[in-house]
């Protein structure tokens, strides 16, 4: 009797085999050709993109984008060749493609601030950018997050969602940048005499433009000194070496005309300590 049941299972089986296997092989088949074909058509489309000048940073996403829709499509023809009700398929597909953008939406986020990024460019690759108070150059711009390398050499990796969500500053899409430097003028000096020396400082600091001018101004009156604007420019890779070669320039040129930075003097009188300057 179990023998009997054996063979007939191994029957019902081959059976089974038998009218299934021109299905599965041929959905076999079907799929190492479309793939075949799908990879032939992503060249040809991806080809097309760079000649029309697409941006090389956005092509690698279209493309997988397209890769991904047509491989989608296969999958379904090849399920429906096979047996598999091509409506629940598509519904599971449905039901899962929710349920992991549910659970990834933040990241999903990213992923499409990303996409934004490298078709509106409002920062590329090597930019000197401000992103929500993180200042240093654009390295990498990744699917989900943005890399730069801050002003104190330090690798700050900024989501997608995030660097788009505020104000985003693009130090490098002019030809120059002002630099904003402040010096502290005693009351008791000649400010025409001070501007000149700054002036001429700043005329013999590398990288300092000619083309704006520089210009040295009163900003305010301090309780113990005129604070005066400087304003040099620079071309953004020059942008630190005309700050501090600035200040160093100034400085030495205030100490030989024998101009002293203004601070705060008290003079003892008596028991008392009055403030002077």
């Amino acid at each position: 009797m179990d023998s009997e049941m054996i063979a007939g299972k191994v029957s019902e089986l081959t059976s089974l085999l038998v009218a299934w296997a021109p299905k599965l092989i041929g959905a076999i088949l079907v799929l190492i050709i479309g793939l075949w074909i799908i990879g032939r058509i992503m060249k040809m489309i991806s080809n097309a993109m760079e000649k029309s000048g697409l941006d090389k940073d956005i092509v690698p996403f279209l493309t997988s984008l397209i890769s991904v829709l047509f491989k989608i499509m296969l999958l379904i023809s090849v399920a429906g060749m096979v047996g598999i009700e091509t409506t629940a398929f598509v519904g599971l597909l449905a039901a899962s493609g929710l349920a992991i953008g549910m659970a990834l939406q933040g990241t999903l986020g990213h992923f499409a601030s990303g996409v934004l990024i490298l078709i509106f460019k409002p920062y590329r690759v090597g930019d000197l950018v401000d992103l929500q108070g993180q200042v240093g150059t654009v390295r990498e711009i990744q699917v989900f997050n943005t890399i730069i390398d801050s002003l104190d050499n330090k690798k700050v990796i900024i989501p997608n969602g995030i660097a788009t969500s505020g104000i985003m500053t693009n130090l490098s899409a002019t030809e120059h940048l002002r630099v904003d430097l402040n010096i502290a003028m005693p009351y008791e000096e000649d400010f025409d005499k001070v501007q000149k020396i700054v002036m001429d400082a700043l005329k013999s600091t590398p990288h300092v433009l000619d083309t704006p001018s520089p210009t040295v101004e009163i900003e305010k009156f301090d309780a113990h000194n005129v604070l005066l604007a400087v304003r040099p420019h620079a071309k953004c890779e020059h942008y630190w070496d005309v700050y501090f070669g600035s200040y160093k320039n100034v400085k030495a040129a205030l100490g030989k005309a024998n101009i002293k930075v203004a601070y705060p003097k008290r003079e003892i009188v008596g028991d008392a300590k009055v403030a002077l300057n």
